[in-house]
């Protein structure tokens, strides 16, 4: 990324960019689908996902069980949309059984769009897609199926083509190794087609738009070009290392983490451990603690930053992610910090416990 900044528009730019759009859609497993790059957060996908498909007063289905399922479904309320929130405690995944009722229920089919937040960062839950699309397939549904996968796509599996996903939103600042800065949407033809239809007012995150300057190799407006370097080495560093090897070194991770909060005696957020996320752990501090403290405790005094509970389980929870460009020796190091908070905020833990137990598995599984 530390290149001087480029001519968007020189005349040699699509030999840069149009590999780049072609390399993008192998992260996201699709032939089909159509990949565009946004300079935004992950939330400006959101809106970019909402309102190329869908026309105001539109029905979505959207379950609530962590903050960032609760903040895309409140975008679409904002756009207009007319949302049915399925509440899940936080812990939960997405609620199959009553995406299933709520499906078969609409013979109309007057739903439009199905949310499924793939991981939810702020529980460490991880949601079956899959089983999403089986439910709307056994329906005979035709609505959109929506996923937000910031913190998914390029570290635990995801496929858009098998799992018959239309709109997968991801951002460059997880999975993808980069500062924030890109908001990044795949969409199937289906979706593309949705477009012909919609009805709510878009500009900047027009789809239009961008297909027409992408399919040349330009952008409608200017890139976000330094960030557009990075990613490309990014898709390198991940098709090098191939994806199912880099979906197996995040379950691996994610594990070390685990065995070092169970060697703690704390538990995690997520209810179940077919739900356990890879790409970050959430950890429920005990009864009469404030996981607020010991986010502060870490940063304070080890220049530690640790993840925050966010709304529903904010003071209860403590994060940390194991997602991204990290070895053994990262993971480590993040324990031990923690470690050391946990027994500064009067969190009773064997001092070393939990990075031995990450360390034995670590070396177990080389």
């Amino acid at each position: 990324m530390d290149v001087p900044l480029e001519d968007h528009r020189a005349p040699d730019h699509p030999e840069f960019t149009l590999p780049l759009f072609a390399d993008l859609k192998k992260i996201f497993k699709t032939e089909s689908g159509q990949v565009f790059i946004f300079p935004s957060s992950g939330s400006g996908g959101w809106d970019a996902a909402i309102t190329n498909t869908l026309s105001p007063g539109d029905r979505v289905l959207a379950g609530r069980y962590g903050q960032f399922s609760h903040l895309w479904a409140e975008s679409c309320r904002r756009l207009g949309m007319d949302v049915e929130l399925v509440e899940v405690p936080w812990g939960e995944g997405v609620p199959l059984e009553r995406y299933a009722e709520i499906l078969a229920a609409d013979s109309a089919h007057t739903i439009k769009m199905v949310l499924v937040t793939h991981n939810e960062t702020a529980t460490g839950v991880t949601s079956d897609l899959a089983a999403v699309r089986r439910i709307l397939d056994d329906c005979k549904h035709p609505a959109l199926l929506a996923s937000d996968g910031v913190s998914a796509i390029g570290s635990i599996d995801f496929r858009m083509d098998e799992w018959g996903v239309d709109l997968a939103v991801s951002g460059s600042q997880k999975g993808l190794m980069l500062p924030t800065g890109l908001g990044i949407v795949c969409v199937s033809q289906k979706a593309l087609e949705a477009r012909k239809q919609a009805r709510c007012a878009r500009s900047y995150f027009d789809f239009d738009q961008m297909m027409g300057a992408n399919a040349t190799g330009y952008f409608p407006y200017t890139p976000a070009m330094t960030l557009l370097r990075g990613l490309r080495a990014a898709i390198d560093m991940l098709l090098e290392e191939g994806l199912e090897n880099v979906f197996a070194r995040h379950a691996r991770y994610g594990e070390a983490v685990r065995r070092a909060v169970a060697a703690w005696g704390l538990e995690l957020c997520a209810r179940d451990p077919k739900l356990y996320s890879n790409t970050v752990s959430a950890i429920l501090v005990p009864a009469g603690k404030d996981s607020g403290q010991v986010v502060k405790t870490a940063y304070e005094r080890y220049d530690l930053s640790l993840g925050g509970g966010l709304a529903d389980v904010a003071g209860k929870v403590f994060r940390i992610g194991h997602l991204g460009d990290l070895n053994e020796i990262m993971i480590l190091g993040a324990l031990a910090g923690t470690e050391m908070t946990l027994l500064d905020c009067g969190i009773e833990i064997v001092p070393g416990c939990g990075v031995g137990a990450a360390q034995a598995y670590l070396r177990e599984t080389a």
